[in-house]
């Protein structure tokens, strides 16, 4: 990528399938200031370790921000002071605004719009939850219906869109 030209990147995948190793590596090659928007809330010990994993894994060149509801509005305030973001992950964002009773369409939309206007390159990492069976219970399946939406939403608006399985990057887009 040329320096100035800004991307928008989609990575999606299963669960530990490599999907954030790819955006950072991917990321990291690109020049400039770097952001990460870390989603995840470490409400419990295990998941305390995931995050603390996830920050080990980062160089120091990362300045990380801790958004688990507003990520639009945050893209919005910081884009202009970075050449690049990552977001990691879109699947963890969707469980915190069901939790929360947040307005999903409207905080998608607020999103979208933020990605549409970025100045930044930006990597954005999202679980792929609808290859599976159909869930049993209707919570799990409401999160399924707006991960995928929302997935698709952010994969009309991207310039790149990468399945990762296994390690392995395939590019769809």
């Amino acid at each position: 990528m040329a320096t100035g030209e800004k991307k928008t990147v989609f990575i999606l995948g299963g669960a530990k399938s490599g999907k954030s190793e790819f955006a950072l590596k991917t990321a990291s090659c690109v020049p400039g200031r770097k952001a990460f928007i870390a989603t995840a809330q470490a409400l419990d010990d295990e998941m305390e370790l995931r995050v603390a994993r996830h920050k080990a894994a980062r160089s120091k060149e990362w300045q990380a921000f801790e958004e688990p509801v507003d990520i639009g509005a945050l893209i919005t305030e910081i884009h202009g002071n970075y050449d690049v973001l990552v977001i990691d992950c879109l699947t963890l964002w969707v469980t915190n605004l069901m939790l929360g009773k947040c307005d999903i369409e409207n905080k998608s939309r607020s999103f979208i719009d933020a990605l549409s206007g970025c100045l930044s390159s930006v990597f954005v990492v999202s679980n792929e939850v609808g290859l599976g069976i159909v869930p049993d219970n209707r919570l799990a399946r409401e999160f399924r219906d707006i991960a995928g939406t929302l997935n698709r939403k952010v994969a009309e608006v991207a310039d790149e869109v990468y399945f990762v399985a296994a390690g392995l990057p395939l590019r769809m887009k």
